[in-house]
């Protein structure tokens, strides 16, 4: 992890966000080719009654619909919080490279609860159970506070 990946990374919280501002739940990510090239940025859009709307699917989408393959694999996905499976199911079979993320699932599912949330629809599983091939860094210590901040206003929505 170094200061470019941290850049990125700062900028899918930011995204995360925007999407709260926008009345959405609070999740961002940004594609980056292997130049450094920012290709796609997106944050959830789910409030609109469609959850499959996660900015991880819209990459692993653009990506496989725009990308040759050999450059899907050099680039990395930086985002807020860690993969749901459909998403990290979507990452692998469009063939993407690296993830790094602010948060894990397992964070928000400790902060979920802690705050009496039900959890998701959706176990919680690691990218790495859903593609075991995919390169993951992740959490980000230093950043996933203000990830936690991010869903805490959420929660206080709900």
């Amino acid at each position: 992890m170094d200061e470019t990946d941290l850049r990125h990374l700062r900028r899918a919280v930011e995204l995360a966000g925007e999407a709260l501002d926008a009345g959405d739940e609070p999740f961002g990510s940004v594609l980056v080719a292997a130049d450094g090239t920012v290709l796609f940025e997106g944050h959830n859009e789910v409030s609109g009654g469609d959850g499959t709307r996660h900015p991880e699917l819209a990459i692993a989408q653009w990506a496989a619909s725009r990308m040759p393959v050999e450059e899907r694999a050099s680039a990395t996905v930086y985002t807020s919080g860690e993969h749901c499976p459909m998403c990290a199911a979507a990452h692998a079979w469009a063939g993407l490279g690296r993830i790094v993320y602010a948060s894990s699932s397992e964070q928000l599912t400790a902060w979920r609860e802690s705050w009496g949330l039900p959890p998701g629809p959706v176990r919680p599983l690691p990218v790495t159970e859903v593609a075991p091939d995919v390169p993951v860094e992740g959490p980000v210590p230093e950043l996933a506070e203000a990830v936690r901040a991010l869903h805490a206003r959420f929660a206080d929505r709900s």
